[in-house]
């Protein structure tokens, strides 16, 4: 194995603690850690402790004492060391720990986590530098986003020296059921130590954040280990909760109108007749069904957001969209104010809970970018709160469409006149009196706020990956009509890329197989492909 570099060595400095100190500062420990845990219920922030490292069975005796110590019914448990985890293969990969988020007032206990998985899969697919480092940025950013929202991160690497490792294994070998702990290790993580050390070498260095940096600690010492962490947990709850994040205050927003948006720009005038309505209706709808089934069937996830002004005609819309999608592989869901665990969580939270699998489809009637509207005009959360929403917006959408995602996102845009039309409509018709609530002319009040802010919105998060669809809906029939012509061509650009994709796997699964069979007969096979041990 690799001798230990400047990283690890200024870790390996062999500390010790005796039995008998370590039982009196235990004693200690564990009364401020429980105070310190029950005032956080209290607060408005989660914790989210990441316990990692290349001493996976210290790392489960950590997390066993963590439990013991503090009260364990507010500690959520997640064990996730890559491959070996039941939704490993769950994409996008960051849904699995979106999922795990703890509320405000909790800690959220993650033993090995995004970095054990992040280390697995770069070996086992044998990752480039630059994919490696691709993974790494969104990981990255991903710790920001929760360190933005309050979150305090702590994150500790539990490091054996390479002397230590070799006898471990030897004695776990030697004597499995006296060392069963550490036999049931990964074996074949500790085989590609060498291959995996520069990897996580890199992994520390570049994930390691001034607001949630990594903490190496030598775990060689099960004691020194234990009280080493439990006492940097226990300075960082009571710093934060003796000092709190500043809530910025809240900022009215502004509105400006010049004449030149990209609504103010949108065709309102374009109508389609009830009789070429009909007989379009009928063929789109029957190409998208077709389209949406083989798309399910080729494990493609379909992800469908409706946005626009009040009246705009996204309920019909959907219902002509929902009409044509599997109905066994569909779902339509509403989205209106958070309840009260969505407010416990950030507010991407709900939205990475509800995310399609592999061969579903999910329509947002409304959506994520309801912070970068209602939540702004409104003046509900803070002007950089609002601004910090665009690029969590963007990394988002680019998580999706990086694990094939199809995302198509549309803004229905009607006049002022036609909204009021269509409030009054809406008074007259039985069954449509339960659409029209005060909010709506409240909301109407603040039209020229909610199109500078919508024009804002879509200029900053229409890309490449994710653009939108900007369809006016004067005429409600060709808003229907546009919204199933862009939802089959987007099927069908993404049939044909999961094709080429197929196509191309197979390719390279032809050329590795007679490359295995090559490496069977000349002596070379998966193990030359692992770097020599120095």
């Amino acid at each position: 194995m690799n001798e230990s570099t400047g990283l690890f060595a200024a870790a390996e400095v062999g500390n010790t603690v005796s039995k008998a100190d370590y039982e009196r500062e235990l004693d200690a420990l564990r009364v401020q850690l429980l105070n310190l845990q029950y005032d956080l219920r209290e607060r408005g922030f989660s914790v989210v402790l990441l316990i990692a490292g290349d001493d996976r069975p210290g790392c489960v005796n950590l997390l066993r004492n963590l439990h013991e110590w503090m009260d364990a019914r507010y500690l959520q448990n997640h064990v996730m060391f890559g491959s070996d985890h039941a939704d490993a293969a769950e994409r996008p990969a960051l849904a699995r720990y979106w999922r795990r988020l703890p509320p405000a007032g909790r800690i959220g206990l993650f033993l090995g986590g995004w970095p054990s998985s992040l280390l697995r899969a770069a070996l086992d697919e044998r990752w480039s530098s630059a994919e490696f480092d691709k993974a790494l940025d969104h990981l990255s950013r991903f710790e920001k986003l929760l360190v933005d929202d309050g979150t305090l991160v702590l994150k500790f690497w539990l490091h054996l020296p390479r002397n230590v490792v070799q006898k471990r294994i030897v004695a776990a070998r030697a004597d499995p059921e006296k060392h069963w702990d550490f036999a049931q290790h990964d074996w074949d993580v500790i085989e590609q130590y060498d291959e995996a050390f520069d990897l996580i070498e890199r992994l520390l260095r570049r994930s390691n954040r001034v607001d949630a940096p990594w903490e190496i600690v030598e775990s060689t010492d099960a004691r020194y280990c234990d009280l080493r962490i439990g006492g940097a947990i226990a300075r960082a709850l009571s710093a934060r909760l003796s000092d709190p994040v500043p809530v910025p205050e809240k900022v009215p927003f502004v509105a400006e109108i010049d004449g030149h948006s990209l609504l103010g720009q949108l065709d309102l005038s374009l109508t389609v007749s009830a009789d070429r309505y009909e007989s379009e209706l009928t063929a789109l709808q029957a190409l998208v069904n077709q389209l949406s089934h083989q798309a399910c069937e080729a494990g493609i996830a379909c992800v469908f957001v409706f946005e626009g002004v009040d009246a705009a005609g996204k309920g019909g819309a959907i219902r002509r969209l929902a009409r044509a999608l599997p109905v066994q592989h569909s779902r339509v869901i509403p989205i209106g104010a958070p309840n009260e665990v969505e407010r416990a969580h950030h507010y991407l939270w709900r939205f990475w809970m509800r995310l399609p699998k592999p061969g579903e489809i999910v329509v947002f009637d409304r959506s994520w970018y309801g912070r970068l509207l209602v939540e702004r005009v409104e003046g509900l959360v803070p002007e950089e709160v609002q601004q910090r929403a665009f690029d969590e917006i963007n990394e988002f959408e680019s998580t999706l469409a990086e694990d094939r995602f199809v995302v198509c996102k549309f803004w229905l845009q009607i006049d002022k006149d036609e909204q009021l039309e269509r409030f009054s409509a809406r008074a007259r018709t039985p069954y449509k009196k339960y659409k029209l609530t005060p909010d709506d002319f409240r909301n109407r009040e603040n039209w020229d706020q909610y199109q500078v802010a919508a024009h804002e919105m879509l200029a900053r998060t229409n890309t490449s990956y994710a653009p939108w669809s900007l369809i006016g809906a004067n005429d409600k029939r060709h808003a229907r009509l546009q919204v199933l012509r862009i939802v089959a061509d987007q099927l069908t650009e993404s049939l044909a890329e999961a094709a080429n994709t197929a196509t191309e796997s197979g390719r390279m699964r032809g050329k590795q197989g007679k490359k295995g069979k090559k490496g069977k007969k000349g002596g070379k096979g998966k193990a030359a492909m692992k770097r020599k041990k120095k």
